[in-house]
């Protein structure tokens, strides 16, 4: 399996992006996954949307992405949420939404023996959480691939399903074994809801899995958020990482 990092969760945090997008630089990776939600709460939705296209492959849609060309999305958004994308859509330009347009559900990549997705691998465009051991055990019966990766709740974990049907759960760096399959959420580079308020990606290397944390300047990143009249809540959560 080759190197490469999945990323998910942005959400228009600039400062985040920028050091994570540094840290896989700095691990000599080339090659990068993103799991969707480019945009929502975040107060730098055109700069990252570009950054992403610049830097990575194979970009999911998520719930986020989906709602800046399609507003009946809104109707299951909580306040915070949804006044955050109408920020959004008032502070995006019409390439970028085509871009987010662009970008598909799910992928199925045989050279790296993946599945991509914002949600689940079972009807992703349901935008469905895989937060149970219940959830996550459904989720194996619905990609072929060794690995599939998710993002949408904002919390990384490793989930190992050994030949036998047994599933491991783990928030540590595995060495990953042969024969058996995993389901990965990626966490978020942007907002992290798991009480650690540093940025969230995936990096894999042959054999192993690791969650990597990177600092950032969180203070900057609310100031930004304050100057644009973002919701109070969406700011102050980012130094607690819920």
């Amino acid at each position: 399996m080759n190197r490469f990092a999945v990323i998910s969760d942005v959400h228009s945090n600039l400062e985040a992006l920028t050091a994570v997008l540094s840290e896989i630089s700095k691990k000599n990776i080339r090659k990068i996954f993103f799991l969707g939600d480019a945009v929502g709460y975040g107060s730098d939705p055109e700069e990252c949307v570009k950054l992403l296209k610049k830097s990575c492959e194979n970009p999911c849609l998520g719930n986020h992405d989906q709602a800046i060309f399609d507003t009946s999305c809104l109707d299951y958004f909580n306040e915070y949420a949804r006044n955050a994308i109408l920020w959004t859509v008032k502070n995006i330009s019409d390439d970028c939404i085509e871009y987010l347009k662009s970008m598909k559900i799910i992928y199925k990549l045989k050279r790296e023996n993946i599945c991509t997705v914002h949600s689940s691998p079972r009807e992703p465009d349901k935008w469905s959480y895989l937060l149970t051991l219940k959830d996550i055990e459904q989720g194996f019966q619905y990609f072929d691939e060794k690995i599939c990766f998710v993002g949408h709740s904002h919390m990384p974990f490793i989930a190992e399903r050994s030949p036998a049907g047994s599933i491991e759960l783990r928030r540590e760096n595995p060495a990953m074994c042969s024969a058996s399959r995993y389901i990965v959420n990626a966490g978020s580079v942007g907002q992290p809801r798991d009480g650690d308020p540093r940025a969230c990606y995936i990096a894999v290397a042959n054999d192993s899995i690791e969650i990597v944390r990177v600092k950032y300047d969180i203070e900057k990143t609310q100031q930004k958020m304050l100057k644009a009249e973002l919701p109070s809540f969406l700011i102050e959560r980012l130094s607690k990482g819920i």
